[in-house]
């Protein structure tokens, strides 16, 4: 196939019946991800989609690209040793947030802090789904599943806090139903140098129906999200009648009836080289704050792979082209023969 094709939806479409539950929000996020990925120039035989276990990790039978379907936990691993091996591949990964941030949290947060050049898609519906309704690494304190009867005790991992704390360059939230937001999401994160991360908001309606519903109704949405626009000043509601301001090294709830207005807010920048704002909004939330969604943080820095390949050619030049023969046969060597004997 030509990089000049172009290429559809349809072309991203596979034969195969999708087969999550009637109402899943990951239809949401694979429509959006098959509408986007012809947007972006790239031949379809350059991109390739893996995924660990869970829900979330059927993403490749779906997608009409290359993909691998791995362990739990180890996309991160696989598709950093597959970037490694050819930097000109297009590689997503799917993921969900009991695969990526249990499991599978050492293998993220190494992808992150090296900057490999993949995408990771978080899906995050606050429960294993795949495994039955037990509560996962972000489901709320108390919630009750059946691995936490009496409610669960633990403190829910924050995953935008834990991806910017690894030193993620790139880092975003968007949600299943808000299709609009999601694809331009998708996009900013396909455009991107390096590790992107997105967490997507994703609704559970068999194990943990409307566990976003204080987000996504649409009677709430406007006061309960805030949406992080660069160059625009961090204003929300439904009558756009509140903000969040920078109060000394705290961030602060305003309403613009008290006398306050947008050029009090701060504005946004995605691109702050110190990450300690975008930790500080990553932490908000109800009921104190509206939900951020969009891009946290977008900053450049070299990625792993460049790195690698660039040190293989310094030294490929220096030393010149190995010999994987002579390797094995360098050094002391020995024979052991069929009387059990070594020479």
């Amino acid at each position: 196939m030509s990089g000049s094709t172009t290429l559809s939806k349809k072309d991203f479409q596979t034969d195969q019946e999708v087969r999550w539950c009637p109402g899943c929000g990951d239809y949401a996020i694979l429509s959006a991800v098959q509408a986007v990925f012809p947007e972006l120039g790239v031949p379809r035989e350059r991109f390739v989609v893996v995924s660990g276990i869970g829900c979330s990790s059927r993403f490749p039978y779906y997608m009409n690209t290359f993909g691998f379907h791995t362990i739990h936990g180890r996309a991160p691993a696989v598709a950093t040793g597959l970037k490694v091996a050819r930097p000109d591949l297009e590689v997503w990964i799917a993921t969900g947030d009991g695969d990526a941030l249990s499991i599978g949290g050492n293998h993220l947060i190494h992808a992150l802090r090296r900057n490999v050049g993949v995408k990771i898609l978080m899906f995050n519906n606050r429960i294993y789904g795949l495994t039955k309704g037990q509560y996962s690494p972000t489901s709320e304190a108390g919630k009750r599943t059946k691995s936490s009867p009496f409610g669960s005790v633990d403190h829910p991992f924050n995953a935008l806090s834990v991806a910017i704390g690894a030193g993620a360059t790139f880092v975003a939230r968007s949600i299943d139903v808000l299709q609009a937001h999601l694809k331009e999401t998708l996009r900013a994160a396909a455009a991107h140098r390096g590790t992107a991360f997105v967490e997507i908001y994703q609704n559970c309606n068999i194990f943990n129906d409307k566990a976003f519903a204080h987000l996504t109704e649409k009677e709430v949405r406007d006061d309960a999200l805030v949406h992080l626009e660069t160059g625009k000043p961090m204003v929300f509601g439904k009558g756009r009648d509140r903000g969040i301001r920078l109060k000394g090294t705290e961030l602060e709830v305003i309403r613009f009836a008290d006398g306050f207005g947008p050029d009090d807010c701060l504005v946004w920048d995605d691109r702050r080289s110190n990450p300690a704002i975008a930790f500080m909004v990553a932490q908000m939330g109800r009921p104190d704050f509206p939900t951020p969604i969009g891009v946290l943080r977008r900053v450049d820095k070299s990625t792993f792979e460049t790195g690698m390949v660039g040190q293989i050619e310094r030294e490929t030049e220096k030393r010149g082209v190995g010999n994987l023969q002579q390797l094995i046969h360098s050094g002391d060597l020995w024979t052991v023969h069929e009387d059990g004997t070594i020479s």
